[in-house]
């Protein structure tokens, strides 16, 4: 079921007839290294958090990515890291390109040209094809945007989707997503036009927690629709915060919470201790090197159900 207003989504939490039937957490995550690192003249185009002005240094980039590994898999997580190319720049945010559901993987259709070069690899594909046996669901040579867990926040354990309208997916891109992700609930709403991913405004932490910047969707219905289904647990962020990536975090297990060193410094420090007061526990990762690109650390990881 697909629905965009408020009232809806409200009725249908209300109904109670949701179950928590899948893993809210990943088994794994997979990385994929910022090689030759640069800026993208194409993604600069739609996205705001970019400066093509400013310089980046390839050498930190990569360093602070592999400390980003050090720190997830210091956690016992597993995580695989596969090279990047320096002909597709953003290939370092593998999550919009390929997610996966219990037995599945998903190519995304991408918008810009350098992100399609991605959704073609072949190592990646095969990894989840020939190595975990995976159903492949190919989005990619559909007629439609949809560029997966950067546009559709998902709670996983309830199978609820949470998709953003925006330049980076379009109305059959969602309906694609919600089929393709087997989800039981879409919401779908518009971000405001400076936004170009959902999970820049919000993330759904481990199915029993919400980040969310209220001032980053249209109607201001939205945010507190969502707030909904979350009672007690959700962190409001403000536009400041969420410009420094607060709402850019992911919880890789039921406690190991992690976000950028910039967002845990841009958060309010109460908030922060309402965060422990879930019994998260914050790991901050210095990746402003790679924050120039305009995303951050929930768009490096991408997670293996």
């Amino acid at each position: 079921m697909i629905i965009s207003s408020p009232e809806a989504f409200r009725q249908q939490i209300d109904a109670g007839w949701l179950n928590n039937d899948s893993p809210p957490v990943p088994r794994a995550v997979f990385l994929v290294e910022p090689t030759d690192f640069r800026l993208s003249e194409q993604s600069a185009r739609d996205n705001v958090y970019m400066d093509l002005s400013v310089k980046v240094d390839p050498t930190r980039a990569l360093d602070q990515h592999r400390r980003l590994s050090e720190r997830i898999t210091a956690c016992g997580i597993h995580l695989v890291r596969f090279p990047g190319h320096s002909t597709t720049p953003d290939d370092l945010f593998p999550n919009n390109v390929f997610a996966t559901i219990p037995g599945r993987c998903i190519i995304g259709a991408m918008l810009h040209p350098e992100r399609r070069l991605e959704a073609r690899r072949a190592d990646i594909r095969q990894f989840f094809r020939d190595l975990l046996n995976y159903e492949e669901i190919d989005l990619s040579d559909r007629e439609l945007i949809a560029e997966l867990t950067g546009a559709l926040v998902v709670d996983r354990s309830h199978r609820i989707g949470y998709c953003g309208m925006s330049q980076r997916v379009d109305e059959a891109g969602c309906r694609a997503m919600h089929e393709a992700f087997d989800l039981a609930l879409t919401f779908q709403f518009d971000l405001k036009p400076s936004e170009y991913h959902t999970n820049v405004v919000m993330a759904v932490l481990a199915s029993r927690a919400l980040v969310i910047c209220p001032d980053a969707f249209m109607n201001p219905a939205v945010p507190e629709a969502i707030a909904h289904a979350y009672p007690g647990h959700v962190l409001e962020i403000t536009r400041a915060e969420k410009e420094a990536f607060a709402g850019n975090c992911i919880a890789l297990n039921f406690k190991d919470l992690f976000m950028s060193q910039t967002a845990v410094d841009a958060l309010a420090p109460e908030k922060i201790e309402m965060l422990k007061s879930w019994n998260f526990e914050i790991h901050g990762i210095e990746l402003d090197e790679i924050e120039k690109a305009g995303g951050s650390l929930r768009c490096c990881v991408a997670e293996i159900y």
